[in-house]
C-alpha cells in the first residue's frame, strides 16, 4: 500500500460545503471547551480548596449532559436539527459570558453561579452534540463515511491535545476571567458557522408520533438490529474495562515511581496515539470487513491496557497508552461508519442520543469500577483486569453476533441535505 494511501481522505472537505462547515466549527468549539475544562475546576478548587466539590462539580455537568442527550436525541427526529445546533452553540455563549462576568465584575466569584451554568450548559449544549451527529452523515455519501469519522476524530483529538495547554497558558498569562471570556467568543463564532447551515429536517418526521412511542421505536431498534445493538454492547465493554485514565497516577507513583513530568507525559500518550491513527486512516474507507476490524481494534485496547498494567519501564509504558490511543480511535472511525450507515436517517438522533447516554455513563461507571480495585488487588492489577476483561468481552460477543462480525458500511447514497432555508 502506497502511503499516499494511508493518509487521511480529505474527500468529504472538499464534496460538501455542510460539511466543511460542521468541521471548522467543531474544531473551534473543541478548543473553547478545552479552555473551559481548565478554567472550571482550576476555578471551583481555588475557591473551595476541596477536590470533592471540584468532582461534584463534573457530577452535575454529566448528569445534565445524560438529559440533554434523550431530549435532545427525541428532538433531533422531530424537527430541524439545524436550530438545536444553534440552541446549543448559543447557550454556550450565554454560559461563558455569565462565568466571565462573575470572574471579572466580582471579588470573590460565586460558587452556586458556576453549578448553574455547568448544568445550563451541560443541557442545552448536548442538543448540539446530538444533532450534528444526526445530521452530519446526510452531507456525505455513505462510501464516505469512515472517512468523515476520521475527520471528525482528527479535528477532535487536535483540540484535544492543544486546548488544555493553551488554556492554562491564558489562565497564567490573563487571568482566569479572560479565559472564560475568549471561550465565549468561540462559541459566538462557532453559533455563527452553524447558523450557515440549511435547514436540516429528518427524512422522516416524527413530530406527531407520541413521546413513549417513539421512545419505544428508537429502543426497539437499537436492540433489535443485529449491527447497532452489538455495537452498542461493544462500545459499553470498551468504555468500561479500556479506560485506564483514572489509574495513572497511582500506577506511575506505585510501581514507575515517577513525578507530576512523568504523569503529564503518559496523560497525552493516548492522545499522541489517537493523532497518528486519525493521520493514517486513509485505508479505512476501503476497508472490506468493516465489523471484524472494529472488534481487532477494541481488543488491541484491552492487549494495550494489560500491557500498561504489565509494565514496569516507563518509555514500555508509554508505548502501550500510545498503542490504546490508537486503537481508539481507529474503533471510533469504523464505529461510526457502520453505526451511521446501519441506522435509518429518521432515528440517527434517538440512537445517536443512546451511544452518547451509553458512553457518559459507562465513562463514569468504568472510572468507578477501577479506581475501586486497587485497593483490593493493587493498581497494576487492577490494570491488566480491565484488560483482560476487555479482550475477554470481545471475544465473547464475536462468537454471539455474527452480524457485527461482518459487518460492513452500507454503500448506497445517503439522502442529501435538503436545503430548505
Amino acid at each position: 500500500m502506497k502511503i499516499s494511501q494511508l493518509m487521511v481522505d480529505i474527500s468529504p472537505l472538499r464534496m460538501s460545503r455542510e460539511f466543511r462547515i460542521v468541521f471548522v466549527a467543531r474544531l473551534v468549539s473543541i478548543f473553547g471547551l478545552g479552555f473551559a475544562a481548565v478554567a472550571l475546576p482550576m476555578q471551583v478548587y481555588e475557591i473551595t480548596g476541596s477536590s470533592l466539590l471540584v468532582a461534584t462539580v463534573h457530577t452535575t455537568s454529566a448528569i445534565s449532559v445524560l438529559a440533554g442527550t434523550l431530549v435532545g436525541g427525541m428532538l433531533a427526529d422531530r424537527g430541524d436539527r439545524r436550530r438545536l445546533i444553534v440552541i446549543g452553540r448559543t447557550s454556550a455563549v450565554i454560559g461563558f459570558t455569565v462565568l466571565a462576568a462573575n470572574t471579572l465584575l466580582l471579588d470573590e466569584p460565586w460558587l452556586w453561579v458556576i453549578y448553574v451554568i455547568a448544568a445550563f450548559n451541560g443541557f442545552l449544549g448536548s442538543f448540539s452534540t446530538v444533532a450534528l451527529q444526526a445530521a452530519a452523515p446526510g452531507f456525505v455519501p455513505r462510501g464516505k463515511l469512515p472517512a468523515a469519522g476520521a475527520l471528525i476524530a482528527l479535528n477532535s483529538h487536535l483540540g484535544n491535545v492543544l486546548a488544555p495547554a493553551l488554556g492554562g497558558a491564558i489562565i497564567a498569562g490573563l487571568g482566569m476571567g479572560t479565559n472564560y471570556a475568549i471561550t465565549a467568543l468561540l462559541s459566538l463564532l462557532t453559533t455563527f458557522l452553524v447558523w450557515r447551515l440549511p435547514r436540516l429536517d429528518p427524512s422522516t418526521q416524527t413530530h406527531t408520533q407520541p413521546v413513549l412511542a417513539a421512545i419505544r421505536e428508537g429502543a426497539g431498534f437499537a436492540l433489535r438490529h443485529r449491527v447497532v445493538g452489538p455495537l452498542l454492547l461493544l462500545g459499553l465493554a470498551q468504555v468500561l474495562f479500556a479506560a485506564p485514565q483514572v489509574l495513572i497516577n497511582e500506577f506511575t507513583d506505585k510501581v514507575l515511581g515517577g513525578g507530576p513530568t512523568l504523569v503529564g507525559l503518559l496523560y497525552t500518550a493516548p492522545a499522541a496515539g489517537a493523532l497518528i491513527g486519525s493521520l493514517t486512516s486513509g485505508w479505512a474507507g476501503r476497508a472490506q470487513h468493516t465489523g471484524g476490524l472494529l472488534l481487532a481494534a477494541v481488543a488491541l485496547c484491552g492487549t494495550a491496557v494489560l500491557g500498561f498494567g504489565a509494565s514496569t519501564w516507563a518509555p514500555l509504558a508509554f508505548v502501550f497508552l500510545t498503542l490504546l490511543g490508537f486503537g481508539q480511535v481507529v474503533e471510533q472511525i469504523l464505529r461510526y461508519a457502520l453505526l451511521q450507515s446501519h441506522t435509518p436517517d429518521h432515528l440517527r438522533g434517538r440512537v445517536n442520543s443512546v451511544w452518547t447516554a451509553q458512553s457518559t455513563i459507562g465513562n463514569s461507571a468504568g472510572a468507578l469500577t477501577l479506581g475501586a480495585l486497587p485497593p483490593l488487588i493493587g493498581a497494576a492489577g487492577a490494570l491488566m483486569a480491565g484488560g483482560t476483561l476487555t479482550i475477554v468481552s470481545v471475544g465473547a460477543l464475536t462468537l454471539a453476533f455474527t452480524g457485527l462480525r461482518t459487518a460492513r458500511v452500507l454503500q448506497e447514497p445517503a439522502p442529501k441535505p435538503r436545503n430548505k432555508q
